[in-house]
């Protein structure tokens, strides 16, 4: 009689520890999310690593310059294969990115158009613009433009891809008469 009264409080016991490996898992992922989600990190990543684009433009050395966002659903759907290309050229190439939210990347956003991302544009050892591919362009394409680059091929070439995301206009640090800011 007494093994009859243990089954349910046993099936009790499983069903709670399940639930708490299910809450501890759903809360592993919210907490670790950038970790997870490999995309969204290696963006935010970049831009961290980045060298600074007035140190690229004059070490001699081409440029890889990125223009993304964290939010842009392209720049995260590219981003693994940016890393690849990047592991592969960093000691030959300078790589920068630059988050288009970022008010300090300003000047560089109006200097080379940015109006829709990804943005790249590769830049010869003197600093001159070689080429810029627009919106979502996969892995070979870009090495290609990468090898002429290396190459010196002459070419001024604009790569647009209509898979791109619209630049979102920050309203949060805008200021009106009535903002008080």
């Amino acid at each position: 009689m007494q093994s009859e009264s243990k089954e349910p409080f046993l099936n009790t016991n499983l069903k709670a520890i399940i639930v708490l490996i299910i809450s501890i898992f759903i809360i592993s992922l919210i907490l670790f999310r950038n970790l997870f989600f490999n995309s969204s990190y290696l963006l935010k990543s970049f831009g961290e690593l980045s060298i600074e684009p007035e140190i690229a433009f004059k070490n001699n050395k081409p440029t890889f310059l990125e223009f993304y966002a964290e939010w842009c659903e392209v720049c995260k759907e590219m981003a693994p294969k940016v890393n690849a290309i990047k592991e592969e050229y960093e000691k030959d190439i300078n790589f920068v990115f630059l988050n288009v939210d970022n008010r300090k990347w300003d000047n560089y956003i109006r200097k080379f158009d940015v109006n829709g991302i990804p943005q790249v544009n590769l830049f010869d050892r003197e600093g001159n613009l070689k080429s810029t591919l627009i919106g979502k362009h996969d892995e070979l394409s870009i090495r290609e433009s990468i090898n002429r680059l290396e190459r010196g091929v002459e070419s001024k070439e604009e790569i647009f891809n209509p898979k791109f995301s619209k630049i979102k206009e920050n309203k949060n640090i805008e200021i009106s008469p009535r903002s008080h800011g």
